[in-house]
């Protein structure tokens, strides 16, 4: 059984719920675990949220060109 070919409209909405869902994450584990034990993993998860929000943006300006 195959799956359907990604097309870049199911790309962006992939893009754009993975980089809510880390910023929502990076926002809620202070309050979880403690600032202090995990400041580096929020920093990382903030820095993944923003790089795929502008590959969301990429995308939306790719499907506006083509």
């Amino acid at each position: 059984m195959s799956l359907p070919p990604l097309v870049i409209q199911d790309l962006s909405i992939l893009l754009a719920i993975s980089s809510i869902l880390l910023l929502a994450t990076a926002e809620l584990l202070p309050y979880i675990f403690g600032e202090k034990t995990v400041t580096s993993d929020i920093k990382k998860l903030r820095n993944l949220s923003l790089v795929l929000g502008i590959l969301f943006l990429v995308t939306i300006v790719i499907n506006y060109l083509v």
